[in-house]
């Protein structure tokens, strides 16, 4: 499974504007929490998940996000392809991060939240693995 965006929509009329994603399903969500950096500069990299999967959308703001698939999760290769993502709150879109991901999570705007929803609850499996900052080349 590779990550993808479930694209979301916006209308306005006289009464305002309502955003929405009609194509994204929550089914399968254990548990949710928010992410705001300390600014703009911090990254907050690299985290991910060998078995848990996650589902990030900007509630305001916007982020990029850089994916890495992980080939060893012992001592992973340190040239990996990197995949890129953009988030915005105007757009209500959903990243979906499968299993097998190591994520980078930068805000590229003053006080942006990210809203995350992940597959299982905290602490029902060891399933969390960090690298260090620099550990994969750009």
């Amino acid at each position: 499974m590779i990550p993808k965006v479930i694209r979301g929509n916006s209308h306005q009329d006289q009464r305002g504007t309502i955003r929405f994603n009609n194509d994204f399903s929550p089914a399968g969500v254990r548990r949710m929490y928010t992410i705001e950096n300390a600014d703009t500069d911090f990254v907050r990299a690299w985290q991910g998940h060998r078995i848990e999967q996650r589902w990030f959308s900007a509630m305001s703001g916007s982020f990029t996000i850089k994916l890495i698939k992980i080939d060893d999760w012992e001592q992973p290769a340190k040239s990996l392809p990197q995949m890129e993502f953009n988030l915005e709150s105007e757009s209500c879109d959903v990243l979906h991060v499968p299993k097998g991901f190591v994520s980078s999570i930068q805000a590229t705007e003053e006080n942006s939240k990210l809203l995350v929803f992940a597959d299982y609850q905290l602490g029902e499996i060891q399933d969390e693995y960090r690298f260090p900052d620099d550990y994969f080349k750009l």
